[in-house]
């Protein structure tokens, strides 16, 4: 079965992780949940973690990094992200396996051919070591991950507005953070162009830039003091339903349980 297939294993300050791949063989995106986790989550949709080629790293926050030292060292999978993100990871008192002999270094931008797959990095705005989004083309379908970012620049935008499966960060809600508990200086980091994406920006974004062959869009990394399930799918429903957009999907990621497992299409070359 070559079908393209997707799920999420968390998304959410607690651990992020995210499956892509076929049925045969995939990939991991982050690594912020624990080993035990993934292995379980593959084994309920009878994947294989001896046939997962690789992670593939956002950036060096905890919630996406808490196992790759395992995942990398001691279970020996490629770690693929950039030097200024091993630096960052290398540095962070809670990974306990450093990274060494597992990193796969590529520089933003530069193609990546594994199996079906070409995958390209391209640069975010965020407030650690190193940040990027992720293409993954497979054949004539493109999926898009773009996550933790302050506003959505250029090249995260000509890659954005390819997608035909998107994962996009809708992190707050305006209002709630600003009636909110967070310390003054934390609402600040959280809302600057190195912070995330609110609700609103992810909706006009989408809008403005609506491309046909977008049908799926899942939005991920919700705060759970700043933002709802509820309030981040209405938000961006109601911009593209005012300009007449209907996905066939659209709905947001559980923070801390898996999502449901999503089929696309076969393999096509372009």
């Amino acid at each position: 079965m070559n079908k393209l297939c997707f799920f999420s294993i968390g998304s959410g300050s607690s651990g992020n992780c995210y499956y892509l791949g076929t049925h045969e063989y995939g990939f991991l995106i982050d690594a912020g949940v624990g080993v035990r986790t993934i292995k379980k989550e593959l084994k309920e949709h009878n994947l294989s973690f001896e046939n997962i080629w690789g992670v593939f790293i956002t950036h060096d926050h905890t919630d996406h990094i808490k196992s790759v030292g395992s995942l990398g060292e001691k279970y020996h999978l490629p770690i693929y992200l950039t030097a200024e993100m091993q630096r960052g990871i290398n540095k962070n008192y809670r990974v306990t396996e450093k990274l060494t002999s597992c990193c796969k270094f590529f520089k933003k931008g530069e193609h990546i051919y594994l199996r079906d797959f070409l995958i390209q990095s391209f640069p975010v705005s965020h407030d650690a070591s190193d940040s990027v989004g992720y293409s993954f083309i497979y054949g004539d379908q493109h999926f898009v991950i773009a996550t933790d970012l302050g506003y959505i620049g250029k090249e995260a935008a000509d890659h954005i507005i390819k997608a035909n499966y998107l994962i996009i960060e809708a992190n707050y809600d305006e209002n709630m953070l600003k009636n909110g508990s967070y310390p003054y200086q934390l609402k600040q980091r959280v809302r600057s162009h190195t912070g995330h994406l609110c609700n609103d920006h992810t909706a006009k974004f989408l809008a403005d830039n609506y491309n046909p062959n977008l049908t799926h869009v899942f939005l991920c990394h919700l705060s759970q003091e700043n933002n709802t399930p509820e309030l981040a799918f209405k938000t961006v429903n109601d911009a593209l339903a005012a300009k007449g957009i209907t996905l066939e999907i659209l709905t947001p990621l559980e923070r801390t349980t898996t999502s449901p497992f999503y089929e696309f299409k076969e393999y096509n070359e372009q």
